[in-house]
Parts: structure tokens; C-alpha cells; sequence
């Protein structure tokens, strides 16, 4: 049963709930965003010994290793590293090259659902809910995602969004409040950080999700299909 008082309640809130209704088959799955570190620093003010998945998807910034490193030290967690099907990467690269993500959205949408939608299928097998860090300002395709949505596309289980109403401002005032480690491609211009041959750095003037696949003009198609629009819970 989802409290009907949830949408309105703060991230914390959000999480705590979470991990009373769904502990242990539930899990923190992140990029290592700047929004995934805090809800690791959250999380384990709450928990004592979450689940935190990665996709490693086999293209990512050395960056983003380090910070991996970083987070595993500063709180002791046993970071869950998920991987592509290795025949699944071979065979595709293959047959389509190792940068086909460069000749059409749908080459591109198919490199992320070999590198990045199928591990994460296998990882939510058996869990009741996962917990992510979108953020209805992030984009367009984001506006109306809620703080618990049913995700259909994983036999209906609950994600989490704690953060759902933060801003970026909001991400990076408690990220420097609490002195939390954090991805360094953030202080150079990339705001979202994906695989390191589909991110570069924003002009200021640019949308925070510019970088991502930026040779793609239509917005509205810049997702990976981890985060398919779920039911209102």
C-alpha cells in the first residue's frame, strides 16, 4: 500500500519508507550521478547495509571508476557491479561496430539495451522495488515522474524517485553541505554522465542533458530505456 501523503513527503521520507516497506528486496540502483551519491548518503543514514548496483557498461569515464572507489571506501559498501551479456556486446559489435551508436537512434538505442537494459533486467529479478535518482527537471521526458511510480516494464514492482522535485541547485547544496565525493567530470561541464562516447560537456547556456547524445536533435528520444514512463503508484 503506498501512503497517499508520499508524494509530498521529503526525499528522506521517501526512502525510509522504502526501506521499511521493502527490506531486503529492494535496491539503490545509480550511475554515480551527483543525484546518486546523495541518496547513498541518505541511504545509509537509514539503512545499515543497502544494496547499491552500478551497470558497468564496459565504455564508461575513468571518472566514474574513481568515484565508484571513493564511495565504497567513504561508507563501506559493497557496490554490486552489473554486466552486459559478454556474446550479447561481442556479437553486436560484430556485426555493427564498435561505435554504431553514431549512425541512428535506433543503432544507438540498441547499443543501450545490450550495455545497459538487460543487466538491469537481471538485476531487478526478485526485488519488490528499486530506487533511482530522476529528477522531473532533468528532461523533458521526466516532467511528470513521481516519487513512487509502478514500473511495468519490471512485472510491475515499485521505483522509487526520492528526488523527484529537487532541483539541481537542491542536489548540489546538500552535495557540498555534507561534503560528499563526487563524479570529477561534474567540475568540468558534464552535468549528466553516461558512457564516455555519448557525454560531453555542456555550454552554459545548454540544456543539463545536452551532452548526452549530442549529435541526436529530438530531445524527446534521448533516453536509454532504463527509465520507461511508469503507472503512477
Amino acid at each position: 500500500m503506498i501512503p497517499q501523503e508520499i508524494e509530498g513527503s521529503s526525499a528522506q521520507a521517501v526512502l525510509a519508507w522504502a526501506a521499511e516497506t521493502f527490506d531486503p528486496r529492494f535496491a539503490l540502483v545509480t550511475s554515480f550521478a551527483a543525484e546518486g551519491v546523495v541518496l547513498i548518503d541518505m541511504l545509509t543514514k537509514i539503512h545499515s547495509r543497502p544494496r547499491v548496483l552500478t551497470i558497468d557498461t564496459g565504455r564508461l569515464p575513468a571518472e566514474t571508476y574513481a568515484l565508484i572507489e571513493a564511495i565504497r571506501e567513504r561508507y563501506g559498501l559493497t557496490v554490486e557491479v552489473l554486466f552486459p551479456q559478454t556474446e550479447a556486446v561481442e556479437v553486436m559489435t560484430r556485426e555493427h561496430g564498435v561505435n554504431l551508436f553514431y549512425r541512428s537512434v535506433e543503432a544507438r538505442k540498441f547499443c543501450c539495451d545490450v550495455r545497459k537494459v538487460e543487466p538491469l533486467g537481471r538485476a531487478l529479478v526478485g526485488l519488490d522495488a528499486w530506487i533511482t535518482g530522476l529528477r522531473r527537471e532533468q528532461a523533458i521526458t521526466r516532467g511528470d515522474v513521481g516519487k513512487v511510480e509502478l514500473d511495468d516494464d519490471h512485472g510491475g514492482i515499485a521505483k522509487v524517485n526520492p528526488l523527484a522535485d529537487w532541483s539541481w541547485d537542491q542536489v548540489w547544496s546538500y552535495v557540498r553541505a555534507h561534503e560528499l565525493p563526487y563524479n570529477a567530470l561534474h567540475d568540468r561541464g558534464y552535468p549528466s554522465i553516461g558512457c564516455a562516447p555519448c557525454t560531453r560537456a555542456v555550454e552554459p547556456d545548454e540544456d543539463i542533458r545536452a551532452g548526452r547524445w549530442w549529435w541526436e536533435q529530438d530531445g524527446a528520444a534521448k533516453e536509454c530505456g532504463l527509465h520507461r514512463k511508469g503507472r503512477h503508484a
